[in-house]
């Protein structure tokens, strides 16, 4: 773009006040020249109208007379004068009376001509003309001339005079035409108009040198003292006094520049100072700062920035961040200069030395006077330490979790004023058949027992141990647990770390080991007594025998009551035996092998234990045996030892309901059942005590759970019967029995598997 031509203030005031001058002084030459031909020209005009008044006079005698000669030398004398180009006389008809040309006399004009055209360029002829009127401007030769027209009118002595009467409406009897050269006059107006020039252009001049002179001194000279100055004000130099005199107005100039000067100078003292503070925050400052154009290349940075990274300048933004051959897609810096915000992001690359490096990004728009972005700014504070220790703490997290999801045992985070469930283990489903999302939120006392919630309240917030609580499943069964609490503080919050431990099987374990103890000890004090009884009844039986035959012998012999007793002494010997060959098989161990096994057998053989105490009881026995039962595979001790139980359970109900009160209609009775359907084996063991109600029905197999008096009994007799015959793969339940007591059922298969094999009872 071509630059303006400039002009100094100097050149432009003496351009502006020359001009001014020039114009001053042409204006007034021009108006002088004019006024001074015009005052010329209108003394030339009077001087000719004189002279034509003279010449009518002059002549106005010899006219009345009628005298041409006279006339003709008064005009020829007239006409001798150097200014007088030529005088004529017309007549009304045009015709040249007179004239001091005599090749003229005689020669008709006509309207146009330039004399007639002053008064017949309109009809009719005006008879009277001003003096400008009657003038016209003409060349006589090379000279310019000035031609007056004066008309002669009809007087009245010429109307009534005898020899050359003119009639009285006759205004104008001819024209008097007299040319008046103004070569004198012009070389007269030429002389005033040099003159008036050269004043003009002397004044000019002088007045120009004096100005000019005057602006050197009075204004160029303090106008460059006040540039330099300002020059170096604006360079930052360090001012000096501007000192001007002769101008009130240029002293009040200086003063201001000079005020001005020294409050830049107090300012540029204080921008320094900041500019230093603030170069210094953005140098030092501990975070990464860059400044962006449009383009995304790197205006400046600050060495923070520069040993992280080590950009080179002109790089743009990703490729100094993230070594990018292109524009980031989600680019904070593009957000920024498309609405003029800021923008907020979080970004990883690699450092100079290639380490990973996280940094949370802002950006703040730069703008111009204008209002526009031209630039962004983009601060990035370094988070790597804090990243990688979120992944270190991640790490942690998930091998907590792991750990806490993979403790066998079920772990629960409670709310301590409140006991809510914050958190809980993978375990909590393995143990109470509840999913973690069904247990959060929910209160830990409802894990357990209606009736014992209210007792463990106070023990779980004071922090003790716990030992065989009772829990319920989700299948409504109780479990014995060993509670462990510890006081936590969990993510700000006051807890309690709960442990709890599935005791159940232990409990059972240990309850059957002490039975198993009772039964060894059963089985050895068997061993012995029968051992010991043995001896007496082998002496009995001998001793019997030995009567038997001698009563025979006897007088006695054919004694009936004598002969019963005998009899009866042998046979309640061999029933002593039998009774205790059987308790010695039964508490005898047995190895856990499945064989082919007549369940009707097994209910018979458990029943000989009994059958006496039933009968001293008065309870009767009624037999529903399917003879045609086919074989299962079972431990047929162990399965006695269901049905064992169950006549003990029988036994026990029926008592207890008759030592409350006696039923007349009632019957004190057992109901022995077998049956095959559906591909199972059914065994009912009914009596006809008081019942279990419905809501006891499920509970009644849990480990120690017992409607017997406190020393009456352990509420395992069930509980072991149950896992007996899961582990046989059948079932056992209780339902209402025909007489208002309990019937307990059992159901097994055929085919049991065990140990991953199937076996079946028929092959």
């Amino acid at each position: 773009m071509k630059r303006p031509i400039r002009h100094s203030l100097i050149t432009s005031l003496i351009l502006a006040v020359g001009l001014t001058l020039l114009v001053s002084i042409s204006a007034w030459a021009y108006f002088s020249i004019r006024h001074q031909k015009m005052r010329v020209q209108q003394e030339t005009l009077e001087r000719v109208d004189r002279l034509s008044n003279t010449i009518k006079l002059g002549t106005h005698y010899a006219m009345m007379l009628d005298s041409g000669e006279d006339i003709h030398q008064i005009i020829n004398n007239i006409a001798r004068q150097e200014e007088i180009a030529s005088i004529r006389i017309y007549n009304k008809d045009g015709v040249i009376h007179f004239s001091n040309r005599h090749t003229e006399i005689g020669r008709q004009t006509t309207i146009d001509s330039e004399a007639c055209r002053i008064c017949h360029h309109r009809e009719p002829p005006p008879v009277e003309l001003p003096l400008h009127s009657r003038t016209r401007e003409l060349k006589v030769g090379d000279h310019p001339a000035l031609g007056l027209i004066s008309p002669i009118y009809n007087e009245p002595g010429c109307s009534t005079d005898a020899c050359h009467v003119h009639p009285p409406e006759i205004k104008v009897l001819g024209l008097l035409d007299v040319v008046f050269s103004l070569e004198d006059t012009e070389s007269e107006i030429q002389l005033m108009e040099n003159g008036v020039i050269g004043l003009a252009a002397m004044l000019f001049i002088m007045s120009s040198v004096i100005i000019g002179l005057i602006i050197m001194k009075l204004v160029n000279q303090p106008i460059r003292n006040l540039i330099g100055e300002t020059k170096r004000i604006a360079r930052g130099e360090r001012r000096r006094q501007i000192e001007v005199e002769h101008s009130f107005e240029m002293e009040q100039l200086a003063e201001a520049i000079n005020l001005m000067g020294r409050e830049i100078e107090e300012k540029q003292d204080e921008l320094n100072a900041q500019r230093d503070r603030f170069r210094q925050l953005f140098e030092q400052v501990p975070c990464w700062i860059s400044v962006q154009d449009r383009d995304y290349r790197l205006i400046e940075y600050n060495q923070e920035f520069e040993d992280t990274f080590a950009p080179q300048p002109g790089d743009h933004c990703y490729y100094a961040y993230k070594g990018r051959s292109e524009k980031c897609e989600n680019c904070p810096v593009e957000k920024t200069f498309a609405d003029g915000q800021t923008h907020y992001s979080e970004e990883a690359g690699l450092t100079k030395d290639g380490k990973p490096a996280h940094w949370i990004v802002r950006t703040s728009p730069l703008h111009d006077e204008a209002g526009n972005v031209v630039a962004a700014m983009e601060m990035c504070l370094d988070i790597t330490h804090s990243r990688l220790l979120e992944d270190e703490l991640k790490e942690a997290e998930k091998k907590y979790y792991d750990v806490f999801n993979n403790i066998p045992n079920p772990v629960f985070v409670l709310d301590r004023a409140s006991l809510e469930i914050l958190e809980c283990n993978r375990s909590v489903g393995a143990v109470y058949g509840l999913g973690q999302r069904e247990v959060l939120g929910t209160c830990f006392l409802d894990l357990f027992v209606e009736e014992d919630r209210a007792l463990y309240a106070q023990s779980i917030q004071s922090g003790r141990v716990i030992d065989r609580a009772r829990h319920r499943h989700k299948e409504g069964r109780t479990i014995y647990v060993t509670i462990r609490i510890s006081p936590l503080d969990y993510k700000g919050r006051d807890v309690l770390l709960v442990t709890t431990g599935d005791i159940t099987k232990r409990l059972e374990a240990e309850q059957q080991l002490i039975q198993a103890s009772k039964m060894a000890t059963l089985g050895e004090m068997a061993s012995g007594v029968a051992h010991e009884l043995n001896q007496p009844l082998a002496v009995i039986k001998t001793a019997g025998s030995i009567l038997k035959k001698k009563l025979s012998r006897s007088p006695l012999a054919e004694d009936e009551t004598v002969i019963k007793v005998t009899h009866k002494i042998g046979a309640n010997v061999d029933r002593a035996s039998n009774i205790i060959d059987h308790m010695r098989q039964f508490a005898r161990k047995s190895d856990t092998r499945l064989e082919r096994t007549q369940i009707n057998h097994v209910i018979e053989k458990a029943f000989e234990m009994f059958e006496q105490q039933l009968k001293v009881r008065g309870i009767e026995i009624e037999w529903h045996l399917d003879p045609d039962l086919p074989e299962i595979l079972a431990e047929p001790n162990r399965l006695e030892q269901v049905f064992v139980n169950l006549f003990l359970n029988a036994r026990d109900a029926i008592e207890d309901r008759w030592e409350l009160q006696v039923d007349a209609e009632a019957v004190k009775r057992i109901r022995i059942t077998t049956r095959f359907e559906a591909d199972m084996v059914h065994a009912e063991v009914c009596d006809a005590g008081y019942g279990v109600p419905a809501e006891l029905a499920e509970k009644i197999f849990e480990p120690f759970f017992t409607t017997k008096e406190v020393g009456k009994g352990t509420g395992l007799g069930l509980s072991i019967s149950y896992g007996i015959v899961q582990e046989l793969g059948g079932v056992i339940f209780v339902r209402p029995g025909p007489d208002k007591g309990a019937c307990f059922v059992i159901q097994l298969p055929l085919k049991v598997e065990r140990n991953g094999t199937n076996a079946s009872a028929g092959g």
